[in-house]
């Protein structure tokens, strides 16, 4: 099979620039310690009133200043939808979904993590002032996507 020469080139640059993309993306996702959902574990989304952590959701102190909040998130709300903590707290946050695909969003912070079904997401974050943060979900959930939020109040 005969190829053109000017054909051939366009053939090697393309994949040039994808093996370059590639390796961008890649670098990307290593240097930022991205993680995909999931990877901290599996529940069964049936079962979570009988499965710990997720049949007390809320919020416990693991030592001074370190916290970890339980949160399940199910059809447009959070549970719990309200945390307080002092100022200069460290929370990592243990999510799952009941239902359908959530997101977890906190405004202001760099938490941001998908809350799908049977998997578990492990976010942690510092508050270092204190403010009231919205949690949100990101992920269109239904009808009243809207109205899916909860606050973090850091005093």
């Amino acid at each position: 099979m005969q190829i053109d020469r000017y054909e051939r080139r366009w053939m090697v640059l393309t994949a040039v620039t994808l093996a370059v993309l590639f390796v961008a993306v890649m670098g990307s996702v290593l240097g930022a310690g991205i993680q995909v959902p999931g990877i901290d574990g599996q529940v069964d989304p049936r079962a979570l009133a009988s499965t710990p952590p997720f049949d007390r959701p809320g919020l416990r102190e693991l030592g001074p200043g370190r916290y970890e909040a339980t949160i399940v998130a199910f059809i447009w709300a959070y549970s719990p939808n309200e945390i307080r903590v002092p100022a200069g707290s460290t929370v990592t946050f243990t999510l799952t979904s009941r239902d359908v695909v959530h997101g977890f969003r906190i405004l202001d912070t760099p938490v941001n993590t998908m809350v799908i079904p049977g998997q578990v997401a492990r976010v942690t974050h510092t508050f270092t002032r204190p403010d009231t943060y919205l949690f949100v979900c990101h992920e269109y959930c239904g009808v009243n996507h809207h109205t899916m939020y909860g606050r973090i109040i850091v005093e």
